[in-house]
């Protein structure tokens, strides 16, 4: 229930954003582990982590100016992949921050890393890989970068995305029916 509440609130967060950043900033956005967040390790529960994500996501999408133009056009993400490392626990009532940024993309997914950390250091991190869709198909990257106005030169995917990347395929190439 928390999280439709948190929902709501990033909504109203959104209304009264006018402070846009570039597609490919760091976008921060800041938490509390609530009890209801917790699991009976008095820690954030491992579905919380990636539930908190998708919130960070939506703020990343309003920060960088996609937001209006995703619902305009009624584009729905989908993640496709999504590979997280807890380092340290997040304890109840404890304040964290979730940064989010674009770190490139290829012929069809986008790829983001989301970073949880606060005082006591980072948390953990994670990369998502996913794509916009529409009732015709999958949003095209081009298409993408033009509805956020990018023109920019596209950035090389840092080492562990690209294994984890490879990883991925060999993953489908493994288990497709002989």
């Amino acid at each position: 229930m928390n999280l439709y509440f948190r929902l709501l609130l990033l909504f109203f967060k959104i209304k009264r954003n006018r402070d846009y950043q570039s597609l490919l900033d760091t976008v921060d956005i800041e938490y509390k582990a609530l009890p209801s967040d917790c699991d009976i390790n008095l820690h954030l529960t491992n579905s919380r982590y990636l539930a908190m994500m998708d919130l960070a996501r939506t703020w990343m999408t309003e920060r960088v100016g996609l937001l209006s133009t995703i619902m305009k056009k009624r584009w729905f993400p989908i993640v496709n992949a999504t590979a997280i490392t807890y380092i340290r626990d997040i304890k109840p009532m404890q304040r964290y921050t979730i940064s989010t940024r674009l770190v490139g993309w290829d012929h069809k997914y986008f790829y983001i890393e989301q970073k949880f950390h606060s005082a006591r250091g980072l948390h953990a991190i994670a990369y998502v890989r996913g794509v916009f869709k529409r009732k015709r198909g999958v949003v095209s990257i081009e298409e993408m970068l033009e509805a956020a106005n990018f023109d920019g030169v596209a950035p090389i995917l840092p080492p562990e995305v690209m294994h984890w990347k490879e990883m991925l395929e060999q993953k489908k190439i493994t288990n497709l029916p002989s």
